[in-house]
């Protein structure tokens, strides 16, 4: 599984989520951050939503927004909020 990290330089929001994610070792996941300040679309698509978390999963290159979690969220509380995801993403597109 890939996710993807949008955000931009000096977010402090964006660097405390990543540093949490990549913290978290009981989960296998590729993270990709993304700069929103190096493309136009990212910037207009993300400008004010910053941190966005996606999830791509194998063989469907299709970007899926997760839940924005709380910057207050341990490191353990991320890492249950995205194995839900990670474990079947198929069922939660449906959702």
């Amino acid at each position: 599984m890939r996710l993807i990290l949008y955000s931009k330089p000096g977010c402090h929001l964006c660097e405390g989520l990543q540093e949490k994610l990549e913290q978290i070792q009981n989960l296998s996941f590729e993270l990709e951050i993304r700069d929103i300040t190096t493309d136009e679309n990212w910037f207009a698509a993300y400008q004010y939503e910053i941190p966005v978390l996606c999830l791509i999963t194998p063989g469907d290159e299709k970007e899926q927004a997760l839940p924005r979690p709380s910057p207050r969220a341990s490191v353990q509380q991320l890492a249950q909020m995205l194995s839900k995801y990670l474990a079947n993403p198929e069922k939660n597109n449906a959702e």
